[in-house]
């Protein structure tokens, strides 16, 4: 059965989309902890257009990051499709690994938005703040379901309040799970 086209957000202002999102949920991937929480990505607009990108996670009481750098897929185009792509430290660090990063919702004051794949099997509901009013999250859960994905797979992430400071926590080194996770491995 095909799938119909998904529905991405047109003409996204880059520089509003800029600054931390918290993780509020996310389809489960065996490459990332389990015990995950208070996971969270940071955007900051660099010279040349494009996004650094900071993904950050705790498990264990150690801090899990990944940086790398989103881009749009087509200059061309007013969809916001990204790509992101990551060196994957420290093993490879010459190798650029490149996932999809598709923006499905976005509220018109960017407070909390839907981020998926062409794949439908990565899914994020992401927000300015640790915590969701319940009726925005599920008429973002909707508005996936609608799109076709199976939202019974979305899990909720733990977030605290208030959220911990990056560099308090001592480092998860290892790091890989987040490109794994990211890019559908």
């Amino acid at each position: 059965m095909s799938q119909k086209t998904m529905e991405v957000v047109k003409n996204l202002d880059i520089k509003r989309y800029m600054g931390r999102w918290y993780e509020i949920a996310s389809f489960p991937s065996r490459f990332q902890p389990r015990n995950g929480v208070n996971t969270r990505a940071t955007y900051t607009l660099n010279e040349d257009g494009t996004v650094h990108v900071l993904n950050e996670t705790f498990s264990d009481g150690k801090r899990g990051f990944i940086e790398g750098t989103a881009y749009k897929a087509d200059p061309q185009s007013d969809e916001a499709k990204l790509k992101v792509k990551f060196y994957v430290p420290p093993f490879l660090p010459i190798i650029p690994v490149v996932g999809d990063y598709w923006v499905l919702h976005l509220d018109d004051d960017y407070q909390y938005a839907l981020i998926g794949q062409p794949s439908r099997k990565y899914l994020w509901v992401l927000c300015r703040q640790t915590h969701m009013d319940d009726e925005i999250y599920n008429q973002l859960v909707q508005k996936a379901k609608d799109e076709g994905y199976d939202v019974s797979k979305l899990l909720k992430t733990p977030q605290s309040d208030p959220p911990p400071e990056g560099d308090d926590a001592p480092k998860d080194t290892k790091g890989i799970w987040w490109i794994k996770s990211l890019l559908g491995m």
